[in-house]
């Protein structure tokens, strides 16, 4: 009914609008900036945002060019500085987007976070964003709050590396349960989803709360696809004790409306042979987020010995677009991209990017 009209008359409203980008000469050069770029981080981070934020945000930068491409420390940076101000689930109390919405939604939260942001970038209107937001009010300061009374001070996202995960890994400190902020506890490793699936709705798994569970094969190539396969389930034993949360590991990722204590995008992925596919289960894993840290409790002569007994999976496609695919996909934290669709894919070296 009426969402549907809405949606229609945003879409015409969209399309009229690319139209007159073009006449006005406003390309994508002129948007995709590093300014545009660290203003979305710093958005995402004051929002609480999803962990698929990243992926997008590198990706889009990479194909931007160099001169405006993020990384996984530019998003923990932020994190760091920009407050959580948007008091929505899965990060917040008790607030949907909804009531987002109605505090004002997203100009009203842009105006408030105005000191974190460059409000001269320019944005698709032909205005800058600080023009965008300049009538923009807060209704609610519950929802969205003040600068000074934030959600969260800072921890939206957290980036941690370590022998496991020398290409990062990701985690959402504002929606875990405090005491896994700093863990020590053994592996649970699963080779694949059913297996996974299979284990933890056994009654019988042996499992406590202080057990990591991870997953692998799931990643970019794993998947393949990078399926939201990140918020593994709690096992059904230990649900039935009363536990809601618990450490969970994998090269996977995870919708941004999940919560609980998951460690995702873990790099290099286990299928091309990152560190995660040497993982036994029983080895301790230590995860310091405020450390920024996650580590395998493993001497490297062992994890040495394990990688050279370490075999590859055979190749899944001959040819098409699965062959295509797995030639070309990036890694987590590069954006999951086609290493083609770079700016600077093919150029030679030193060659300015096309912007």
């Amino acid at each position: 009914g009426l969402r549907v009209v809405l949606v229609i008359l945003m879409s015409a409203a969209c399309g009229r609008r690319a139209v007159d980008m073009v006449w006005e000469d406003l390309t994508p050069a002129r948007m995709l900036t590093r300014a545009n770029f660290d203003n979305a981080i710093a958005v995402a981070m004051a929002m609480g945002c999803s962990t698929n934020a990243i992926i997008h945000l590198v990706a889009m930068s990479r194909r931007a060019g160099a001169h405006c491409t993020v990384g996984l420390d530019d998003f923990d940076a932020a994190s760091r500085r920009v407050p959580v101000i948007a008091n929505i689930r899965p990060s917040g109390e008790k607030y949907l987007m909804e009531d987002f919405y109605y505090a004002g939604g997203l100009p009203a939260l842009i105006k408030r976070l105005a000191p974190h942001l460059k409000m001269d970038a320019l944005t698709v209107t032909g205005r800058s964003i600080g023009e965008n937001v300049a009538g923009a009010e807060v209704y609610n300061d519950d929802v969205i709050r003040p600068l000074d009374n934030p959600l969260y001070a800072e921890g939206a996202l957290a980036v941690l590396r370590g022998n496991i995960a020398p290409g990062g890994a990701v985690i959402k400190p504002s929606v875990c349960a405090p005491r896994y902020l700093q863990h020590t506890g053994p592996a649970l490793v699963f080779d694949s989803y059913p297996e996974m699936k299979k284990a933890v709705e056994d009654e019988n798994l042996d499992v406590t709360a202080d057990h990591i569970l991870v997953l692998r094969n799931a990643g970019p190539k794993g998947g393949p696809g990078m399926p939201e396969w990140g918020m593994l389930p709690i096992p059904l034993k230990l649900v039935k004790q009363g536990v809601r949360d618990m450490l969970r590991l994998s090269d996977a990722r995870m919708s941004g409306t999940s919560y609980g204590a998951c460690i995702l995008h873990a790099s290099p992925e286990a299928y091309i042979g990152g560190p995660l596919a040497l993982v036994k289960t029983g080895d301790l894993i230590t995860v310091d987020v405020p450390g920024r840290r996650i580590h395998l409790e493993v001497s490297d002569a062992e994890l040495q010995a394990r990688r050279a007994a370490w075999v590859a999976p055979p190749p899944r496609f001959e040819r098409g677009y699965g062959w295509m695919f797995s030639r070309h996909i990036l890694q987590a934290e590069d954006g999951c991209d086609f290493d083609y669709l770079e700016t600077s894919f093919g150029a030679p070296v030193g060659e300015p990017d096309i912007f």
